[in-house]
């Protein structure tokens, strides 16, 4: 199937699964005539202004604290590329392949909207780079969140002008010789052309949206896994009735409680006798729904930015507005609002999984293991839950409050989405890991009480990780069945 990117004519928009399609799934695009048009309407525009002589941010001035200074009109294409060089200053391990795809998928996006100014030749070359799999290298660190994510960005573009590194067929080498391979050419920049491949939140955007395509997954085996453990220590049926979570209406809250409790209907496993049973138990709707709720609201704010033009200065018919598009704060506040909830799915998940170690609760041997002594069964498992939720619970800390001035004060107030993001794609990795023990510790359980007397539903949900993880007789080592159940739960699988 070919995803036709962009059409004014439809005014269609991408959304989370349609960048799922692309980015990871490498459906090919296709751009319509109509979406090159404004590309070309743009740069008319922009030559047309250039011809008054008029100051114009970035185009014939300087940049940040430097734009009062004028640029000469012979010096103004070297302006442009002079401006990648010295803004390719990120310094770490290069990105996620993945991640910068998607920058620049929504870096093309954004050009076809035509208010840029670029000529089609910088579009065309992001478009063919896509096409070819020509990824440039981008080392993680070095964006503040604002005027976008300008060292990622800017180790993108140097690809583009045939410098920098990037992967091709999964090989690293230096992006003149991947462009020479892909049959594609080095471009040289003129007016402008610089500084609109900079400015813009593409990269926070890109792990936002690659990260909620993966927490929507996880939070949806989330009930499933919670209904397991519930099976394994004989949970009590009366906190998923309808009756309780109509009188609190939260959507998301009601979903889950109707997922949990279809899962254990036609349960014949034996009910403890108490009268309650724990909190990460009994209230798994209010939490996973709460959750759920948050992802709703992330998945609209990212799905905004992802159809948005944040490019600077913007060009309209008739003007040349220099604003703030490039601001992050939007996408920093979901990318933080993302973290926490993944945090306290994954806390909640560790109290189910110490809880299932223990043989009051379950009236199964402690640690889930016959012979405990000898052996230690999911004793370290737990353990390492516990550690993933703590370093969570520390990449956490919101990065969108940690604003520190550059530019001499010009760019005064920053967004620091990328740190968050960084911190974001931990956590889903964490989080990942936190609910794979849960499920394999509950699976483990539910082992020896018995899995015919399971549910249907809950029984054929289980089947993969039965096939995955064997049953646990005498120790061995966890670490092998806990990658494999994680790859099941991102991969969405189950």
């Amino acid at each position: 199937m070919v995803y036709i990117l962009f059409d004014m004519k439809l005014g269609k928009r991408i959304t989370l699964k349609d960048f799922e399609k692309i980015v990871l799934r490498k459906e090919p695009i296709e751009i319509p005539s109509e979406s090159w048009e404004n590309v070309k309407r743009a740069n008319k525009i922009l030559k047309t202004f250039l011809k008054g002589g008029k100051p114009y941010y970035g185009i014939n001035t300087g940049f940040g604290k430097l734009s009062n200074t004028s640029i000469k009109k012979e010096e103004i294409n070297k302006l442009q590329q002079n401006l990648i060089l010295s803004h390719a200053s990120g310094l770490g391990n290069d990105l996620p392949s993945e991640v910068v795809k998607g920058a620049m998928l929504l870096r093309l996006l954004c050009f076809l909207k035509g208010r840029s100014g670029v000529r089609e030749e910088i579009p065309k070359i992001l478009y063919l780079m896509l096409k070819k799999g020509v990824i440039p290298a981008v080392p993680e660190k070095g964006s503040v969140g604002a005027s976008g994510d300008l060292a990622p960005s800017a180790h993108l573009a140097l690809v583009i002008l045939g410098k920098g590194f990037a992967y091709l067929e999964g090989k690293r080498m230096s992006g003149s010789k991947a462009l020479r391979k892909s049959g594609l050419k080095p471009i040289n920049l003129e007016a402008k052309e610089g500084l609109s491949l900079i400015n813009g939140t593409q990269f926070m955007t890109s792990i936002a949206a690659l990260s909620l395509i993966r927490i929507k997954k996880i939070i949806e085996y989330a009930d499933y896994i919670a209904a397991a453990s519930i099976e394994c220590i004989g949970g009590r049926r009366e906190p998923f009735q309808p009756e309780i979570h109509r009188v609190r209406p939260y959507r998301g809250q009601i979903n889950s409680a109707h997922n949990i409790l279809n899962l254990l209907k036609k349960s014949k496993m034996k009910k403890n006798q108490r009268v309650q049973d724990p909190y990460s138990f009994r209230c798994s709707p209010q939490v996973h729904g709460a959750i759920r709720d948050v992802i709703s609201f992330c998945s609209e704010i990212v799905e905004i930015e992802m159809n948005s033009v944040t490019d600077n200065p913007l060009l309209f018919e008739d003007k040349v507005l220099s604003g703030g598009n490039f601001h992050g704060e939007p996408v920093a506040f979901a990318i933080d609002f993302m973290k926490i909830a993944l945090t306290e799915l994954s806390s909640i998940s560790e109290r189910r999984t110490a809880h299932l170690m223990d043989s009051e609760i379950t009236n199964l041997p402690n640690f889930l293991t016959d012979n405990p002594g000898i052996n230690s069964g999911y004793m370290i498992p737990h353990t390492t839950s516990a550690s993933l939720v703590s370093r969570n619970k520390t990449l956490s800390t919101p990065s969108v409050i940690d604003s520190i001035p550059t530019s001499l004060n010009q760019e005064d107030h920053v967004s620091m989405g990328m740190n968050g993001a960084l911190s974001l794609l931990e956590v889903t990795l964490n989080t990942s890991y936190v609910i794979a023990i849960e499920l394999i510790s509950a699976t483990q359980g539910l082992r020896m009480k018995g899995l015919d007397k399971l549910s249907p539903p809950l029984r054929k949900f289980l089947k993969p990780i039965l096939d995955t993880v064997p049953p646990y007789t005498e120790d061995r080592e966890h670490y092998r069945d806990i990658e494999g159940v994680k790859d099941l739960i991102l991969e969405g699988t189950l």
